[in-house]
């Protein structure tokens, strides 16, 4: 069966799994952006800095239900193949 798949087939969750990464790396980047001023001792940065730094989190979540589905789509495949 391994044959069969195609390199580049796009798996359920894939694209679940690159939102997630991306975003939470926009919120890696703000956290960074964020924390800078602490250490620089200049004025901090607006609260809404401190709302894109959850994007970790958001991110993080979205990647996470992107594996469930993938992890749920592959033992989907392996009952019908047993079948």
């Amino acid at each position: 069966m391994r044959d069969k798949t195609q390199p580049n087939s796009a798996e359920p969750g894939d694209r679940l799994i690159r939102a997630g990464a991306i975003v939470f790396f926009v919120g890696a980047v703000a956290t960074l952006v964020t924390v800078a001023p602490l250490f620089l001792g200049t004025t901090p940065f607006p609260t809404y800095m401190f709302v894109l730094s959850m994007l970790m989190g958001v991110g993080f979540l979205v990647a996470g239900a992107g594996v469930l589905q993938s992890a749920a789509a592959g033992r989907r495949r392996a009952r019908e193949a047993r079948l």
